[in-house]
């Protein structure tokens, strides 16, 4: 029972949908049939009323008006007969007498222009004028007859009265003002003739539609497809008119259906010569690329008419109720052409495949450069385009037009067009001065518009101040006349006729006049001189069809004259055109065919020809840059969501603001996971890939994580270092964005405490050491004599840390640093490669002296290379001796190894526990990729590994405690000794007005000096002055000296000592120190809290020391 239910619930939302459309149908049928009834029942009380009418008698008529103007006027408006007109004339009918004008009225009402929806409203007034005069359908008879009678020759002039007029005529029979007698013969005769005449073009197919549609159920007994069908289906009759026998309808619809079917037989003919057509117009574009403007049109008139057939016989099937089979399917037909793939043999057995290309750009920055331009219409609202120069912008181009232009424009040999051209438009107005001085500063700049924002600039610059007639055509000559070596300038000249081109069409048309008439005489000429001019042409033709101011077809007509003729500087000339612009009409759907047709071939003229090696590499790399070989596509790896939020957050999210966020994102990671640590420190060592407003934002995070996780800061450093080595060894201009970003980046990491100075030292020492000879006569591969970059990135790094290399001995090593940074800058700039033409780069010297005067605005600059070579000398000589004999090697060993172009200079350090660096290659031992893996992972084993203290021999152990106990007695004895008495007193400020001399004391010159001797009497002082001799005097001064003097010794010496420690601490707790791991940094971050000083304010500070004159 379950089972049942279940199958009846299934089977009801299927039966739903059906019994609607039952309900529907039927409720359509019933509409159907109601409305049908009204109709027949209206036009059978009419015809009972028409055929049994009783008219006037004639004295009603005496009553009425029968005055000629009435009569004349009502007649009148008959003849402009129309549906709202009918009140009024029954009105005006009413009061007429019409008995000597019935003829003139049946004639109006015949010849009346009528329209379908007047066709009632002249019923029935027809069947009044019946009713009341007896002679009115007779009369009106005979005017129908004069309509209605022409032979099957005869032509119809105008069918949309016909149509019109035949469904007038079949309802007045049907309503009975005419009797069937004599009415219907003249209406079998007009079907007759019509059907006959037409059986072969069926034009008169709206007459007998319009026919069947009004009066087919009444004459032929016809009926709707559908009512048919759904009539049977429901079994409810459909209600006939059986005022005409049923024979007669038989017949009637039997010369329907005879022209029916001469009407498929029609279609079916037209489609398959439209069928045979489009094949032909097919093998003609596969063969030649192109079709005749003649063909195109004759194809479209076909289909044309083959769809206005097809839609008269669908609408005259529904009416029959007829099927069309066979003839009623379209053809599958296409104005498009169907791609096919051809294949061209390039060489031996290899093949390659042609297909249609999806875009014509390399790169986005192509697509921009050629579409994106710049609206001039916004700095002239009020500018209107020409509408001349719009029509000929839009006027089609066909293959025959050319050929008769090529025929026309014959030219001597010796007569050049350009030239021509210029003669005559040379005879214009001058203009003025001042204009004509722009305008000359305006065109010598032009060769300098080198990139799209100068030459964007340069167009609203000319639209704005030098928008004149003369100056129009003198830049239309300019832009012609570009120098045949500067092919770079083609590109942006074209850009710059693009974007004049809205408010200006006639720089952009003159300007393809020029070049197409320039093309035309060069390969008439056919001379193999001015190659250069021949390239120039073309490459400027292939420029303007990529911004659409050439014509496409024009320029494949180019291709095709240069095919014909394939030789020589032909073959030049149409590879440098397919170079420019054959990937853009190869990927074009409008030249696409046609392009591929030429490209097939000029292979196959290359490959039956004994062309030269040099013209065979042309074709062919002209041919793969428009059909590129295929490559299969690598799949992409998608990199994990992890690794795509950490560079999010970097990269793209990272600023000032949500510095915070970030950094407690970056916490949450999981550090232990190597993949992910390793992710997160790539990305914390992109320096060159965040804004670079974000640069100190990122060097910040990094900072504030490595107190969190201590591998963070070590290896974001030595990541940075390697990345700057390894763009060194490549000294490729691509880097060089990067290597100022890098290099930016590690002196904002100093900043904020990651690395020492020594690090920051070594990496600018590298700068000017790495690779460099100092020798002019040899050049290096790794830093060219032309290459001045590297000054940029000392100057950079400098910019962003040298403002803290200021004090303790930071600050010397950043003195003899920039001793030797200015022999390195003196070498470049010395060298023999700069000449007057080739200059020394402005701005690099520019960069130059303001880093240095900024870091020491007092340091005096030198002034030659020889200079340099002095200081670096005199520097050597005083530091030297100080640092030993070691020292010295390794310095001398330096100096000759920089010949070697791979090591950089020892610097100088007076931290006595830092190692020395060991050299980074020499002669024997030159780098390579596995000596630098080896050493990185020696590198590794001994971070990881602790340091054991190695075993002491007996004789340091003795040493040592001897050393010790000696230290411990020495200290003890000099706490033991009494200190000096203090020999000095102050002397006491009661007494200091005594000692002071008046002007005669001084006069008087007296020897000896003064002194005060203090006694003690009592609890009391007492000051006795008295005059001690000279000898006494200079004593005592002699050992106060020497007593400042040993003060000056000690402080000096605690002073050296103090800093040292600083030094010692610093190192330490910044990880210069040997032998320790772990975070460097730690408690060192830049967020430390502000304490203030206690005790009062230091007044040497703040004012400077005293001075005592």
């Amino acid at each position: 029972m379950t089972a049942t239910n279940n199958d009846e619930a299934n089977e009801t939302p299927i039966e739903e949908p059906l019994k609607d459309l039952e309900e529907n149908e039927k409720a359509a049928l019933e509409e159907y049939t109601a409305n049908l009834e009204a109709r027949l029942k209206q036009k059978y009380e009419i015809r009972n009323q028409n055929l049994n009418c009783s008219r006037p008698p004639e004295n009603y008529f005496s009553k009425l008006d029968s005055g000629l103007k009435k009569n004349t006027t009502f007649v009148k408006k008959l003849k402009s007969f129309s549906a709202s007109q009918l009140d009024v004339l029954l009105k005006d009918f009413a009061t007429l007498n019409l008995t000597k004008y019935i003829s003139e009225v049946a004639a109006a009402i015949a010849e009346a222009k009528l329209k379908m929806s007047d066709i009632p409203a002249a019923i029935t007034l027809c069947s009044v004028l019946h009713r009341t005069y007896a002679d009115f359908s007779s009369n009106f008879f005979e005017n129908w007859q004069k309509i209605l009678t022409f032979k099957a020759t005869d032509k119809i002039t105008n069918s949309s009265k016909l149509r019109v007029d035949i469904r007038f005529y079949a309802e007045l029979v049907a309503v009975g003002i005419f009797m069937n007698k004599t009415g219907l013969p003249l209406l079998g005769n007009v079907l007759t003739v019509l059907i006959n005449m037409d059986k072969e073009e069926h034009n008169n197919i709206p007459i007998l539609l319009s026919f069947c549609k009004h009066c087919g159920d009444d004459y032929a007994g016809l009926m709707p497809r559908k009512i048919r069908e759904a009539s049977e289906k429901h079994n409810i009759p459909v209600p006939r008119n059986t005022f005409l026998p049923a024979e007669k309808q038989t017949a009637v619809r039997t010369l329907l259906k005879d022209y029916f079917l001469s009407l498929t037989k029609h279609l079916l003919a037209e489609r398959a010569q439209l069928q045979a057509l489009h094949a032909a117009n097919q093998r003609t574009l596969h063969t030649r690329g192109e079709l005749s403007q003649e063909r195109k049109e004759q194809l479209e008139q076909h289909q044309t008419t083959y769809d206005k057939l097809l839609v008269n016989a669908q609408n005259f099937a529904e009416v029959l109720g007829e099927d069309l089979g066979e003839a009623g399917e379209p053809p599958t037909l296409s104005l498009t052409v169907i791609e096919t793939q051809g294949s061209v043999t390039i060489g031996g057995n290899e093949d390659i495949t042609m297909q249609a290309g999806t875009d014509p750009w390399q790169d986005e920055d192509s697509r921009t450069f050629y579409t994106c331009l710049p609206d001039l219409k916004v700095f002239m609202p009020n500018y209107q385009m020409k509408e001349q120069t719009v029509k000929s912008k839009t006027e089609t181009v066909t293959e025959e037009m050319l050929d008769e232009d090529l025929k026309e424009d014959e030219l001597s040999d010796n007569e050049d067009p350009s030239v021509v051209q210029e003669v005559e438009t040379e005879e214009i107005q001058p203009p003025n001065v001042s204009n004509k001085h722009g305008l000359d500063t305006f065109l010598n700049e032009l060769p300098n518009c080198i990139n799209r924002e100068l030459i964007d600039n340069a167009a609203v610059d000319f639209i704005l101040n030098l928008n004149t007639k003369n100056n129009r055509k003198k830049l239309s000559r300019v832009l012609f006349s570009v120098a045949r070596t500067r092919l770079d300038l083609l590109p942006f000249y074209s850009r710059f006729a693009a974007i004049l081109y809205p408010v200006l069409p006639e720089v952009c048309v003159d300007l393809c006049q020029m070049l197409k008439q320039d093309f035309k005489y060069h390969v008439r000429k056919k001379d193999q001189i001015n190659i250069e001019s021949k390239i120039k042409v073309v490459r400027f033709i292939g420029e303007l069809v990529k911004f659409n101011l050439y014509s496409k077809m024009e320029a494949l007509y180019c291709l095709k004259v240069l095919l014909h003729d394939f030789k020589h500087h032909h073959i030049e000339m149409a590879c440098n055109l397919l170079e420019t612009c054959g990937r853009y009409l190869y990927c074009n759907p409008d030249t696409h065919q046609r392009t591929m047709i030429y490209l097939q071939q000029m292979m196959r003229k290359k490959t039956v020809s004994a062309l030269d090696s040099r013209y065979v590499t042309q074709i062919e790399n002209a041919f793969y840059y428009v059909c590129p070989p295929e490559t299969p596509v690598q799949p992409k790896e998608e990199e994990p969501p992890l690794h795509q939020f950490i560079r999010k957050i970097l990269h793209e999210d990272l600023q000032k603001s949500n510095e915070e966020k970030i950094l407690r994102l970056m916490r949450k990671l999981n550090w232990d996971d190597p993949e992910v640590s390793a992710i997160a420190i790539q990305h914390l060592a992109g320096g060159w890939r965040v804004r670079a407003s974000a640069r100190r934002a990122l060097a910040r995070l990094t900072a504030e994580l490595a107190i969190w996780q201590e591998v963070v800061a070590p290896a974001v450093v030595d990541t940075i270092l390697e990345e700057i080595r390894v763009t060194m060894e490549d000294p490729h201009p691509r880097y060089n964005q990067r290597r100022i970003a890098t290099v930016r980046y590690l002196g904002e990491l100093y900043n904020y405490k990651l690395l020492d100075s020594r690090d920051v030292f070594t990496v600018l020492y590298s700068f000017i050491t790495f690779g460099v000879t100092n020798d002019h006569s040899s050049v290096s591969v790794l830093d060219p004599s032309d290459n001045v970059f590297r000054i940029r990135l000392v100057c950079a790094l400098l910019e962003t840390c040298g403002a803290y290399f200021n004090s303790g001995s930071s600050k010397k090593r950043l003195d003899y640093f920039l001793t030797f940074f200015q022999n390195y800058y003196w070498f470049k700039f010395s060298d023999p490669i700069w000449t007057k033409d080739y200059q020394f780069p402005i701005y690099v010297k520019y960069i130059y002296q303001e880093c240095l005067t900024t870091l020491r605005p007092k340091l005096t600059l030198f002034t030659s290379w020889q200079q340099c070579k002095d200081a670096i000398d005199e520097l050597r000589q005083t530091l030297y001796p100080e640092l030993g004999e070691e020292e010295y090697d390794n310095e001398d060993q330096g100096d000759d190894s920089v010949n070697d172009g791979l090591d950089t200079i020892m610097e100088t350090d007076d931290e006595t526990d830092n190692p020395q660096l060991p050299d980074e290659s020499s002669d024997e031992e030159p780098i390579t990729e596995n000596n630098v893996n080896d050493e990185n992972e020696m590198q590794d084993e001994m971070a990881i590994e602790p340091r054991r203290p190695a075993t002491k021999h007996v004789e340091d152990v003795e040493f040592e405690s001897a050393f010790e106990k000696m230290v411990t007695e020495n200290i003890a004895e000099r706490q033991r000794e009494n200190r000096p008495q203090q020999r000095d007193i102050a002397v006491p400020m009661t007494c200091r007005q005594t000692t002071k001399k008046t002007y005669e004391q001084l006069l008087q010159g007296k020897e000896g000096v003064e002194f005060v001797l203090m006694v003690r009497k009592g609890t009391k002082p007492q000051y006795k002055s008295f005059s001690a001799p000279p000898e006494l005097a200079s004593n005592l001064q002699q050992q106060a000296l020497a007593d400042k003097q040993e003060m000056e010794r000690v402080k000096r010496l605690t002073l050296n000592i103090s800093e040292r420690q600083e030094e010692e601490e610093y190192s330490a707790e910044s990880g210069g120190g040997s032998g320790g791991i772990g975070n460097p940094n730690r408690g060192q971050h830049v967020r430390q809290k502000y304490q203030h000083p206690k005790g009062a304010p230091d007044a040497d500070l703040i004012f400077g020391p005293k001075k005592f004159k």
